[in-house]
């Protein structure tokens, strides 16, 4: 193993941080067990296997220093990626006191930044009080990883699966510290290129502000608290209104998030007349054999959640178009693009910017809802299956709920993260999201 910089987004996500606003995703996997010892069996596996897994092993570290700077300018104020000579699974792998209620420890497990001089993740094991069931919460810093490849780590410390092993990874050119000549048109064009991609981004991030229809209740000041809900319901009534309306699955999953936030802010007393917040919808960029295969490749759609129409149908039609607006311009460009800008900021920008950055998402977007793909095959931890599993996306300063999605094992789990002080009755938006399937299938029916 050996020292890599940061890419841009990476060290964007490392320094917009704050006590108040960690920033790390999680994943709350709840397995079931054949006895009470199940979840200190499994707390020891992962103790075990976390040193077998490089990416696990690897801290990051701010790069001040001088001579280094003096060899990569643009590195100074960056950081890098390398390995933890001090490394140590007790470190990262806890077990808790038995509880009855797994969201409640994860909520407040969620609230404590992850410790920044050694490897930023930790797995807390939660036994069942009943004893036929165990959760581990899983934390990643998201400058250590994205769903993606958060999902590769945790499978590392999950019981092996025959998989078919991956292809050799072609090498890389040797760099030259002179480009060819000959390669100057084309990267003078690409710089171009970029340089109007930004441009285009900037101003539809501009104008997305503009006429913004938001609620009260997505907006929350930093109080550094967090709770933590989740709510399956069933893939093949996904599909069912799939199959019946058009569109993609995901088109259904967020429309489902659009009319439980309409029943939700009618239930507890705000008004969803004229309320239409702008959702980011993040978009993985990452591709095999791709530099940087540890680091951040995300972009994403922003598109305005139609919690203002009564109607399930065309709250799903209105979802589906501006989602297929969003895939014609594509990934790239677009108001949702704006983390794609990271790319042309140099690293002492985003040390000096940060604090200042992490103020901007609550002009940027409103609510967070995101996917996060998982294996379709069975995953298991000391013998034991994982039966749920509960995506935790971090939350953004000034924003009081996040929204993320993943389907196993024919159900789809939604994962909620909320300020707990802004969101005392987040189980009360868990039931609308389940209600709202309900609702969409009804609409299905002749």
């Amino acid at each position: 193993m050996t020292s890599e910089p940061l890419a841009p987004l990476d060290l964007a996500f490392w320094n917009i941080e704050s006590a108040e606003h960690p920033m790390h995703l999680g994943a709350l996997g709840v397995f079931t067990a054949d006895s009470p010892t199940a979840g200190a069996h499994a707390a020891d596996l992962l103790a075990v296997r976390a040193p077998a897994v490089p990416g696990l092993r690897m801290r990051i570290r701010d790069t001040w220093q001088p001579p280094l700077a003096l060899r990569r300018p643009f590195a100074f104020g960056g950081a890098t990626r390398e390995p933890d000579p001090h490394f140590d699974p007790l470190d990262h792998v806890r077990l808790h006191a038995p509880t009855t209620d797994f969201h409640a420890r994860a909520g407040r497990l969620m609230e404590r930044p992850l410790e920044r001089g050694r490897p930023p993740w930790e797995a807390h094991v939660l036994p069942g009080a009943d004893g036929d069931r165990f959760a581990v919460l899983f934390k990643f810093h998201h400058a250590l990883a994205d769903g993606l490849r958060a999902l590769t780590l945790a499978a590392g410390v999950l019981d092996p699966m025959d998989l078919p092993a991956p292809g050799p990874r072609p090498a890389e050119p040797p760099r030259r510290l002179v480009p060819d000549v000959r390669e100057l048109p084309g990267r003078l064009r690409g710089a171009l290129s970029d340089a109007g991609r930004a441009l285009d981004i900037g101003a539809a991030a501009a104008l997305s502000g503009l006429d913004v229809r938001s609620a009260p209740a997505l907006v929350a000041a930093p109080s550094g608290t967090r709770r933590t809900a989740g709510v399956a319901v069933d893939l093949d009534d996904v599909h069912h209104v799939r199959k019946t309306t058009g569109g993609t699955v995901n088109d259904v999953l967020i429309a489902v998030v659009a009319g439980a936030l309409r029943r939700w802010l009618d239930e507890r007393g705000d008004c969803s007349e004229g309320v239409a917040p702008r959702a980011l919808i993040p978009v993985s960029k990452r591709r095999p054999r791709t530099a940087h295969p540890q680091g951040n490749r995300l972009s994403g759609y922003l598109i305005r959640l139609p919690v203002d129409e009564p109607d399930p149908l065309s709250r799903l039609g209105t979802v589906r178009a501006a989602m297929d607006r969003n895939k014609d311009v594509g990934p790239g460009r677009g108001a949702g693009a704006v983390a794609l800008l990271a790319d042309h900021v140099p690293a002492l920008g985003h040390r000096l910017g940060g604090p200042l950055v992490s103020g901007a998402a609550r002009l940027w977007f409103d609510i967070l809802v995101t996917s996060v793909p998982l294996p379709s095959l069975g995953l298991r931890l000391g013998g034991h299956p994982l039966t749920e599993v509960y995506p935790l996306a971090p939350l953004a300063r000034g924003h009081a709920l996040a929204v993320a999605v993943s389907t196993y094992r024919g159900q789809v789990h939604y994962g909620l993260v909320a300020d707990a002080k802004a969101v005392p009755d987040l189980d009360r938006f868990a039931r609308a999201l389940a209600e709202e399937v309900e609702t969409l299938l009804t609409a299905c029916r002749p």
